[in-house]
């Protein structure tokens, strides 16, 4: 697995049009499920497309190290052989997670119904988030948990076997906790459900199906989403390709739609409707996003995306689109910045609590290059500016937040003087191939 290169301090100047046909980086999301679900089928899965990032690469290892062997081979395609639901050896060393809050969490569920031991170890970052979301549906199906202060890494779980199945509703709406809980289903006897007040992303349930798991998909009396899994489980290697990641492809859409001129394929991206929020609302601003091919790939909607310059009209956001495209807000200002009008944005206090707080990062870097933007409580008010480019400047601070980073790029695109960022760095860990695929793309 091979180290990312980093970047410096980078001003990104304004370009010509973004054409031809580009293929953005596998969705992270469904790379860490492929890797996890290919290990627990008998036999080999080959993926095609799988994101290598670090945080992907975290979960291979840790994989490999209880007995699934994972390989990439000469054509680019990953191939996994598994070892079948409950044939997972105990890991000898502790699972290092990296940054990876995705990985340790639904490990997590898929090893407490496995009866052996394993630890879990991260960097500063990631020990310092807390896991008692997760933790606290995996303890009443018998797991146990050794955890620092505030449920937090190091963590050591002792796995039960057998688990014992539960009915969890979510307190709060959250893909990991319910994924590490059908994960948990797999090897336990019975029928466990997990009840989601709010729908929310089901990458799970689309690929265990993919995998030939039986997943039930229903509504308890108060309407409310129910998923449930009969375990133990079976599962069937497949042939899988990892859609196109929907935010990474949002950075591409928005120059595009900007830069006068352009005419851009993005080729194979995901649409899955609990992430595709930033393309509606882009139409609905007028963007010129047309669907071609349109597929299903291992359970996932898939199109290849072609997007031309478009003069854009400022929109009210309504709030209840926000979790389908809560890490595309940032580029989504970007375009606001630009559009003809007003764009209002609500509901948005997650974003305070990301890897920055991005509502007030991006109302300052917007400000610094020109833009008129208006920061509330719960979101930004933006006066575009009809089309005309920003005056550019800069460094402005992206407080090392790689959507930042990212969206600032794009405003130098559609500058008069170019945007520079204090830091490009975390860009190589987000997204490693993000400036060739621009210069591809402009050249």
């Amino acid at each position: 697995m091979s180290a990312h290169r980093s970047f410096p301090p980078h001003r990104f100047l304004p370009q010509g049009p973004l054409t031809g046909r580009i293929r953005v980086p596998g969705d992270k999301s469904i790379s860490h499920r492929a890797l996890m679900f290919a290990s627990l089928a008998i036999g080999e899965t080959v993926i095609d497309g799988l994101l290598e990032g670090e945080d992907v690469h975290a979960t291979a290892r840790a994989m490999q190290q209880m007995g699934a062997r994972i390989e990439k081979d000469e054509t680019g395609r990953w191939r996994v052989h598994g070892v079948g639901v409950g044939g997972l050896l105990e890991p000898e060393a502790p699972l290092e997670m990296g940054n990876s809050g995705t990985s340790t969490r639904l490990l997590m569920g898929l090893l407490a119904s496995h009866g052996f031991a394993a630890s879990f170890t991260g960097d500063a970052s990631l020990s310092a988030r807390p896991m008692a979301r997760v933790i606290a549906p995996l303890s009443q199906m018998g797991a146990r948990f050794t955890a620092r202060a505030g449920d937090r890494l190091p963590i050591l779980m002792e796995g039960a076997h057998p688990a014992v199945p539960i009915e969890y509703r979510l307190p709060v709406a959250s893909a990991q906790v319910k994924s590490a809980v059908l994960l948990a289903a797999l090897n336990t006897p019975g029928t466990t459900t997990v009840i989601e007040p709010v729908p929310t992303r089901d990458h799970t349930e689309r690929m265990l199906s993919a995998f030939g798991v039986e997943v039930a998909i229903g509504e308890d009396a108060d309407g409310a989403r129910t998923i449930a899994i009969h375990g133990p489980c079976d599962m069937s290697p497949c042939t899988l390709t990892v859609p196109g990641d929907p935010s990474s492809a949002a950075f591409f859409a928005v120059a595009a739609l900007l830069v006068p001129g352009s005419d851009l394929v993005i080729e194979n991206v995901g649409l899955n409707p609990t992430r595709d929020g930033i393309f509606r609302v882009l139409r609905a601003m007028g963007g010129s996003i047309e669907e071609l091919d349109r597929r299903e790939v291992g359970g996932e909607p898939v199109a290849d995306l072609r997007v031309r310059h478009s003069a854009l009209k400022g929109v009210e956001v309504d709030p209840a689109i926000a979790p389908s495209m809560i890490d595309e807000f940032p580029v989504l200002f970007v375009a606001a910045a630009l559009a003809e009008g007003r764009t209002v944005t609500s509901g948005l206090d997650e974003l305070r609590v990301k890897e920055s707080d991005r509502l007030a990062t991006m109302a300052a870097a917007l400000t610094a290059v020109g833009a008129q933007v208006d920061e509330r409580a719960d979101g930004l008010v933006i006066e575009g500016s009809a089309g005309a480019a920003l005056v550019g400047g800069g460094p402005v601070a992206t407080r090392l937040d790689h959507r930042i980073a990212m969206s600032m790029a794009v405003a130098g695109l559609a500058s008069a003087e170019g945007v520079a960022i204090d830091d490009a760095a975390p860009i190589a860990t987000s997204f490693p191939d993000f400036l060739d695929l621009l210069a591809e793309a402009t050249r």
